[in-house]
């Protein structure tokens, strides 16, 4: 090991800082992209206006140390890799006049899909659809809605994994129901009250077991039995009867990992700033009564929230947006589940996102693209193809009075 320019007897980062940054107290700075992939070097303000600024080679705590400050946002373009090769797998399209509320409205259920349409819930399988049955949206009060990005407020379907339940949820809204369509009655009705819910999506997740978590405030989660809507996680959280355990968050989107150990949440805090978390479900379902109050936070991302996320494996998530303040680039960052590190990124996806056996999907403004975190590049691609849902490596995509299904290689 020797000496590195930044004058440290360190580690070396693999990246370049401006002199100014190689102090203790070093101001604010601008991630400069390099043009190769996502790589970058960090300039304070003055230094980044200049056209040849001196730069050193930093070891990885000047690096780490000036990359806290770095709050001034980006400058220069990434380099996205596309290195499309054949879209292996199979394809299947056959006429379904099914036309689904939205495109959060088809969820996959054993033997097809189960779609929630104008006239009810409609089952499709691979060869037929038939209607289940008509089912009441719950209605949403009028309310005051604070200043910021049009987010739609509309119905969301879930299901359960073996296709017994179903529920219908609001995004940026307020109630939902739970249906036990074997029986055909309805479990519980769901309310998380009112409290800015028009800047998250309606938390909500089956759970194996035949059990549910959902939101019953802006700041809780609850874990319900199925096939009677019991509570099973009563707990006090307001700041007046458990101030030790009480939550200053808002909780968004919920998805499980591909165990169902943990469990990832999309949401924010004040003032705001967006902070996915990650609950130890196993320890709440095993009797950590405040495991939701006690997440891990797995990054600072400013003013960002309601991002397309996804579980690459059970230790590594996927962020859309890199960077921590706005405007975030285009592309993907890779935590690591248990710290927060981030262990990679790379640019390009933007869209409704999936993934499976190591490989992330996205719903792209183009078309359909494959995405491998390993190379960081885009290595498929179908023009037009707009799946809507997912399930172990079946994409479905279902406009225009037909079901298209593409199907990853076995």
């Amino acid at each position: 090991m020797k000496v590195l320019p930044c004058g440290h007897l360190a580690p070396a980062a693999g990246a370049r800082v401006c002199a100014h940054l190689t102090t203790d107290n070093g101001p604010g700075c601008f991630r400069v992209l390099t043009g190769a992939a996502t790589h970058f070097d960090l300039l304070c303000g003055p230094c980044a206006d200049l056209p040849a600024p001196e730069l050193l080679d930093a070891c990885v705590g000047c690096f780490d140390r000036a990359e806290e400050l770095a709050h001034l946002g980006w400058r220069g373009s990434p380099e996205v890799l596309l290195r499309d090769r054949e879209l292996d797998g199979t394809w299947a399209t056959r006429p379904c006049p099914v036309r689904p509320l939205n495109d959060r409205c088809l969820v996959p259920v054993p033997g097809g899909w189960l779609a929630l349409t104008e006239a009810g819930f409609v089952r499709i399988d691979h060869e037929d659809q038939w209607l289940l049955g008509p089912v009441v949206l719950p209605e949403e009060r009028d309310v005051e809605r604070n200043d910021g990005p049009e987010r739609p407020r509309g119905p969301v379907l879930h299901a359960s994994r073996d296709g017994r339940f179903a529920a219908i949820v609001s995004d940026y809204g307020q109630y939902g129901t739970v249906v036990d369509l074997a029986e055909w009655v309805t479990v519980l009705d769901l309310d998380r009250d009112w409290d800015d819910n028009e800047w998250t999506r309606f938390p909500f997740a089956f759970l194996d077991g035949d059990r549910f978590v959902a939101a019953t405030g802006s700041n809780r989660l609850d874990v319900f039995e199925a096939a009677t809507g019991r509570l099973l996680t009563e707990r006090p959280t307001t700041r007046e009867d458990n101030p030790e355990h009480y939550l200053d968050y808002y909780f968004g989107a919920l998805l499980p990992s591909p165990s169902g150990r943990s469990l990832l949440t999309d949401g924010w805090a004040w003032h705001p700033v967006g902070i996915p978390l990650i609950i130890d479900c196993a320890a709440w379902l095993a009797g950590d009564r405040h495991a939701p109050e006690h997440g891990r936070h797995l990054a600072d991302r400013g003013n960002t929230w309601d991002t397309p996320i996804a579980w690459l494996d059970e230790d590594t998530v996927a962020l859309q947006g890199i960077g921590d303040d706005e405007p975030l680039l285009d592309g993907v960052e890779l935590r690591d589940a248990a710290t927060g590190r981030r262990t990679g990124m790379f640019a390009g996806p933007a869209g409704r996102m999936w993934a499976h056996s190591g490989l992330l999907y996205v719903a792209a403004e183009a078309g359909f693209e494959v995405w491998d975190p390993a190379e960081g590049a885009r290595v498929g691609f179908a023009p037009g193809f707009h799946p809507i849902a997912h399930h172990d490596g079946a994409f479905a995509e279902l406009r225009n009075d037909q079901l298209r299904i593409w199907t990853t290689p076995r």
